[in-house]
């Protein structure tokens, strides 16, 4: 089974899988999709090559499980990095700690169209995929043993993505990670100092230099951060103080899709097709309604490689001014 092993050093929980194939880590390449969309278990008709599906979507009232005419569609990952049934069963190994890898990995099917980009389809679509997410964060939450949720997406072999049907993906852990951990406290620490919520302050000053903008609706704002690490990078955020994704209204959730869409229309217009990986930071399932702390998605095109000085100092080279940026998106 994997587990959880825990760096010493700096706190990092890993995860450690050695059923996974190893020869294919080794001799890996950049591969292209399948022609043949007719096995792709994801699109209309192939319904039983998944396993039974968790949640579904659909306009007819009459649907059975596990059958077509869905919207969208939520089923447990058939390769999962998180298995849902056992126990964490918490042990040391000589000076280390470690633990079994227990949680949940599912997948949330985004369209039943096989080639349709996820900014081509509409607003009530992006509606009903965040829906889904919110649905399963609410259902998770009952699960004593985990601590955090992260909703993700890939799109394209730069980024990893398995599929070329459109998915997303969700991962429940019994671990707060380290990188969010990180993000979590720094908001913490600018709350004692300043009595506010660093973004907060980030969407107020934002507004008013405006150069950094993408777009604003009533509820949300897209900019391209003032420390970008990646060329084209941009966050939505809800403009009111929201810690918890799921907590958000269902005008807010209309909002979101109009923003979301709008900014990938735009990603699209200016890029060519790119690879890119869409994530939500939210709050630590046992720490809810934080004060300092506020949900936000982040959009990373993959338009530049990681290598080794970035993997040394943790510092990012990004070639592109996130003023520049932000402008290019803003006028597409």
């Amino acid at each position: 089974m994997p587990e959880f092993r825990r760096d010493p050093v700096i706190g990092r929980w890993v995860i450690i899988d050695p059923s996974r194939n190893f020869k294919k880590v080794m001799h890996s390449s950049e591969e292209e999709y399948p022609k043949d969309t007719s096995k792709c278990p994801f699109c209309h008709g192939n319904e039983n090559m998944t396993r039974p599906e968790i949640l579904a979507y659909s306009n007819n009232p009459h649907r059975h499980p596990n059958s077509k005419d869905w919207t969208v569609r939520v089923i447990p990952n058939n390769k999962p990095v998180l298995e849902i049934e056992g126990s964490l069963k918490r042990r040391g190994d000589g000076m280390y700690d470690k633990m079994d890898a227990v949680g949940a990995h599912e997948i949330i099917i985004d369209t039943p169209q096989h080639h349709q980009r996820f900014g081509d389809v509409n607003e009530k679509q992006y509606e009903n995929v965040f829906s889904a997410i919110i649905e399963r964060i609410k259902d998770l939450r009952k699960d004593s043993r985990l601590e955090y949720i992260l909703a993700f997406k890939n799109y394209g072999i730069s980024a990893n993505a398995v599929f070329e049907h459109p998915y997303s993906q969700l991962i429940a852990m019994p671990i707060v990670p380290k990188r969010v951990r990180e993000e979590i406290a720094g908001a913490e620490n600018y709350f004692k100092y300043r009595e506010r919520c660093v973004f907060c302050d980030i969407i107020a000053n934002e507004i008013a230099a405006e150069t950094r903008i993408v777009q604003e609706n009533d509820d949300f704002i897209a900019l391209c951060p003032y420390a970008s690490r990646y060329p084209f990078e941009t966050w939505i955020l809800p403009k009111g103080h929201h810690p918890d994704f799921d907590s958000i209204s269902q005008k807010e959730l209309k909002n979101l899709s109009k923003m979301t869409k709008s900014v990938f229309e735009k990603l699209y217009s200016v890029l060519d097709n790119p690879s890119w990986s869409a994530l939500i930071h939210t709050s630590p399932l046992k720490e809810k309604n934080l004060q300092y702390y506020h949900w936000h998605i982040e959009v990373i095109p993959k338009l530049t490689k990681t290598a080794g000085f970035e993997w040394g100092t943790g510092l990012y080279v990004n070639p592109v001014l996130p003023e520049e940026a932000a402008k290019y998106l803003r006028e597409a």
